[in-house]
């Protein structure tokens, strides 16, 4: 069988088939059956028709005059929001999901100053009455791909907005960023909103702002609670990867604003309490109220910049210093805080180091200026035999890697112990009473170059050669294996 002839059987068939069943119903066709549908069809006009009429008076917007209902929006939005916006002339009006206004490339304003750059906003209305713009209500908006521009005079602009009654209306912020920037205008940090929603949660009776956001690429989530009547202010901040949340109380009803922080990482908790008005924020941190365990005090004056920190504490975990995943270290590659106007000082005292008791009396003293950061002057000991001391020192980045340079001075108060420790067999044990050396520490690769190693003021280039290079295990038992045999080298080189 040819192809055409295949095709000519099936059409036959097909139209015979088409024949049949119009035959049949045709045949049913009564002057009854016409009377139905006829109403029917009535039904489905009328239902035309009526859909055709609300179509139609959803399109009215369509017909407003576009400078009054820029203005009209404009003022809907300052009324109801307290949100000053620039809107543009490039609108386009939309049925669906519902009937809303999309306004590309409008501005926010803060007083005088422009805040805000919105490529994308929504502005959802309701359909109560839409035959005249001074009937039209706002409901909804949606604000995407904005950039805003915040500094220390308009920090607390998403804050503010909790002071609106959100009881019939909603504000979403979706996919835009947010500018931190000192005095000069340079950036801080830059914060990334992926989905934020103020509302109003009818069971607490309360304005609420929750967000999904990054900050340094951390994930994180904040929900804030404005109390008007109690004048206080609630949050929650939860990093979900480090397991890190922040519970906060601040009490405005003062000028010196109050407040208290639960802090949980992991499973251990703390807290702390500050004060804190325009000027000024310090602060008192500490893990309870009876024989803490640590307690740190700081402060910082805005205006003009300065801070310190200082503590005491019954053991520190370096992994907030030296772990590459740590919130410390990110913030650091971050060069946030390589600014000329940036005064920080810390110091922290600690009587052990955590999972490792054989170091003591561990001072960590830091500081910010000119843009430099160091840590000259941090010092601690080994068994009380012997005390290290860093000196000349500065953190910086370098190919996107943190790394620390600087000299270190190492005074051996009992060799003997020292010889003990490391198993060093006894024909080697001989007097060593000072180590100077210079080092370069890559916080990303976990290795160590060691150059310029004086024993007792002289200079042996094998032993510089032998630990040039320190490479640094995940493990501390590794770790412990590793230098004590790599210092039993170094030891039979240079008193063999």
């Amino acid at each position: 069988m040819n192809k055409p002839n295949f095709f000519a059987k099936h059409f036959n068939y097909f139209n015979k088939s088409i024949n049949s069943l119009l035959e049949k119903n045709l045949n049913k066709l009564n002057f009854n059956n016409l009377t139905n549908l006829a109403k029917n069809n009535k039904l489905i006009l009328t239902f035309v028709a009526v859909f055709v009429l609300f179509v139609s008076y959803l399109l009215i917007p369509t017909f407003y005059k576009q400078s009054d209902l820029s203005i009209e929006l404009k003022n809907q939005m300052k009324n109801k929001f307290n949100l000053n916006f620039q809107l543009s002339e490039n609108f386009n009006y939309n049925l669906f999901p519902r009937p809303h206004f999309t306004i590309f490339d409008s501005a926010i304003k803060d007083g005088e100053t422009q805040i805000s750059k919105v490529k994308n906003l929504k502005i959802f209305i309701t359909i109560k009455n839409l035959f005249s713009i001074e009937n039209l209500e706002i409901n909804k908006v949606i604000i995407e791909n904005a950039n805003f521009n915040l500094d220390s005079k308009s920090y607390h602009f998403f804050i503010k907005i909790l002071e609106n009654d959100f009881k019939d209306k909603i504000l979403k912020i979706r996919n835009s960023n947010i500018f931190f920037r000192n005095n000069e205008n340079e950036v801080l940090f830059i914060n990334k909103i992926l989905d934020m929603n103020y509302y109003y949660d009818f069971k607490q009776s309360k304005n609420i702002s929750y967000s999904k956001n990054k900050l340094f690429n951390l994930p994180y989530s904040i929900e804030l609670i404005n109390d008007f009547e109690k004048n206080f202010f609630y949050s929650i901040l939860n990093f979900n990867l480090s397991n890190f949340q922040i519970e906060n109380v601040l009490n405005y009803s003062k000028d010196i604003k109050t407040g208290e922080s639960q802090i949980t990482l992991n499973k251990n908790k703390s807290t702390v309490r500050y004060k804190t008005n325009k000027n000024f924020f310090e602060f008192n941190f500490f893990d309870k109220l009876e024989s803490p365990t640590f307690l740190y005090e700081g402060n910082f004056n805005f205006n003009p910049f300065y801070s310190t920190f200082e503590g005491n504490t019954e053991k520190i975990n370096l992994n907030y210093f030296f772990d590459t995943n740590s919130m410390l270290i990110q913030l650091l590659k971050t060069q946030m805080f390589n600014k000329q106007n940036i005064d920080f000082k810390l110091k922290i005292n600690a009587k052990n180091i955590f999972n490792n008791f054989d170091f003591v009396d561990f001072s960590i003293n830091s500081k910010i200026q000119d843009g430099l950061i160091d840590i000259d002057k941090t010092s601690f000991k080994w068994k009380n035999f012997i005390d290290f001391k860093i000196e000349e020192s500065l953190i910086y980045v370098k190919n996107g890697e943190l790394v620390l340079d600087g000299k270190l001075s190492i005074d051996i108060n009992n060799y003997n112990e020292l010889y003990k420790y490391l198993l060093t067999p006894r024909n080697y044990r001989k007097e060593i009473k000072n180590i100077d050396l210079n080092f370069t520490y890559n916080f990303d690769q976990k290795i160590a170059n060691l150059n310029d190693i004086k024993i007792d003021k002289k200079i042996d280039t094998i032993l510089n050669k032998i630990l040039g290079n320190v490479l640094l295990k995940k493990d501390n038992l590794q770790n412990k294996i590793y230098l004590k045999n790599l210092l039993n080298d170094a030891i039979k080189n240079y008193f063999g």
